[in-house]
C-alpha cells in the first residue's frame, strides 16, 4: 500500500524516521538532519549550471537543462543508489530544499522504477524551519538545570547517567575546552548541531512532558559550534547543580580523559603519525591559551607537557602530566570558573559529589 507524502516534521524527528535527501553535497554539507543520507539528483557542479541557467533564461531552460545532464548512466546509477536505500528503509521519506522539482522528479524516476516513496512537503526549508521553531518554544517551556564545577569534575560523566538530559558536547563532538577537539578535530556544521539540539528537546518534551532536563553548563562556543543567543540565555536563567570532588581526583580525571584514554584514538586515526599529532595537540593546543596563562607560567606548564610527553612515548606511563594538568587548574581553569561564576550569579539548587548528584537528580527527574 502506498504513503502519502508528509507535513507531519514531528513524527519525522520524534520517531527518527529515515530520509532521503536528494540536495546536492554542497547544501547537505552546510546543513542536515541526524537521521537523513545524501544520495543527491544532481551534483555540486550541476546544480550550479542549472542554477545559472534558471537565472538567465527561466525556469524552463533549467529543466531542459536538468534532463540534458541526465544521462542515462546517471539516471540508472541514481535509480540503484535511491531503491536501494527505499528497500532498506520502507518507512522513510525523501526531500529536497523546498519540496519541490527535485524531489518530485526524484519520486517520479522511482515510481516509473516501480518504487513508490513518499516525499516530505515544504522539504529542508520547512523542517528547519520547524525545528527552529520548536527549541525556542522548547526553551521557553522545559525547565533546564545545568550541572556546574570546576574543570576536572567529570560533568559529562555525571550528566550522562542523569534520566533526562541533552549532551551538547557529544553533539558537538568536542569535550568543550581548549583541549576538546578529536583526533580529526571532525565536528558537526553548526546548522546540523542546532538541528539535533531542537530534536533532542522535541524528544523530551513529547516524552518526558515538563520534566527537568539536565545539560552541562557551557560557554558560547564548543569548539567551532557557536550557539544561538535564545539557548546562550536560557543556560544563562537556568540554576546550577554544582558537582564537587576533591583536586587529585579532578587530575586524574583530566589525565584519563584527554592522555590516556586520546591516545588510543590517535593511533586509530594517525597509525605511524600518532605520536607527532598527539603532540601537537597537547602543545599547540597550550598554546591556544597562552596569553591568558601568561608567559612564565606557560614556559613552566609547556615544559612539564614536553617532558610527560617524552616518558609517555617511552614507557606509556603518564602520570607526568599531572604536573602539568595542576598548574593549569590553579593557574588557568579555577580562576576563570570563579570569575565566571561570581559574574554571572546563578540560582545554585545543589552542591554534592557524583552520587549525591545522582540521587538528586532523579528525584528532581521523576517529580
Amino acid at each position: 500500500m502506498s504513503r502519502a507524502d508528509t507535513d507531519d516534521y514531528r513524527r519525522l524527528f520524534v520517531d527518527d524516521l529515515p530520509l532521503l535527501d536528494v540536495r546536492a553535497p554542497v547544501e547537505f554539507a552546510h546543513g542536515a538532519f541526524p537521521r537523513a543520507v545524501n544520495i543527491p539528483l544532481l551534483d555540486d557542479a550541476q546544480r550550479e549550471q542549472i542554477g545559472i541557467r534558471y537565472k538567465h533564461a527561466g525556469q524552463d531552460e533549467a529543466i531542459r537543462l536538468g534532463l540534458e545532464l541526465a544521462t542515462p548512466e546517471i539516471r540508472a546509477a541514481r535509480l540503484a543508489q535511491w531503491s536501494a536505500f527505499c528497500e532498506r528503509h520502507p518507512d522513510g521519506y525523501l526531500y529536497c530544499f523546498r519540496g519541490g522539482l527535485r524531489s518530485r522528479t526524484t519520486q517520479q524516476w522511482l515510481r516509473e522504477a516501480g518504487v513508490d516513496f513518499p516525499l516530505v512537503t515544504g522539504g529542508y526549508k520547512a523542517m528547519r524551519r520547524f525545528l527552529i521553531d520548536e527549541l525556542e518554544r522548547s526553551l521557553r517551556e522545559v525547565p533546564l538545570v545545568c550541572i556546574g564545577g570546576l574543570t576536572g569534575v567529570g560533568k559529562t560523566r555525571v550528566l550522562l547517567q542523569t534520566p533526562h538530559h541533552v549532551d551538547f558536547e557529544g553533539l558537538a563532538n568536542h569535550r568543550g575546552s581548549a583541549f576538546g577537539r578529536d583526533p580529526l578535530n571532525r565536528q558537526p556544521s553548526p546548522i546540523d548541531w542546532e538541528n539535533a539540539v531542537s530534536i533532542e528537546f522535541l524528544k523530551h518534551r513529547e516524552r518526558h512532558g515538563n520534566r527537568p532536563l539536565l545539560v552541562e553548563d557551557e560557554g558560547r562556543n564548543i569548539g567551532r559550534i557557536n550557539m544561538p543567543e535564545t539557548l546562550v540565555e536560557a543556560l544563562a536563567r537556568a540554576p546550577r547543580a554544582i558537582l564537587q570532588t576533591d583536586r587529585q581526583e579532578r587530575i586524574r580525571q583530566i589525565r584519563e580523559d584527554y592522555i590516556e584514554r586520546a591516545w588510543p584514538a590517535y593511533v586509530e586515526a594517525w597509525g605511524e603519525e600518532a605520536a607527532r599529532e598527539f603532540g601537537r595537540f597537547v602543545l599547540d593546543n597550550l598554546t591556544r591559551i597562552r596569553k591568558r596563562l601568561g608567559d612564565e607560567r606557560y614556559r613552566e606548564v609547556r615544559a612539564s607537557f614536553e617532558r610527560a610527553l617524552d616518558t609517555f612515548f617511552g614507557t606509556g606511563e603518564a602520570a607526568n602530566f599531572d604536573a602539568g594538568i595542576g598548574l593549569l587548574l590553579d593557574h588557568y581553569y579555577d580562576p576563570m570558573y570563579c570569575y565566571q561564576l561570581e559574574t554571572k550569579r546563578p540560582k545554585i539548587v545543589f552542591e554534592g559529589n557524583e552520587a549525591e548528584l545522582l540521587e538528586w537528580a532523579r528525584e528532581q527527574c521523576s517529580s
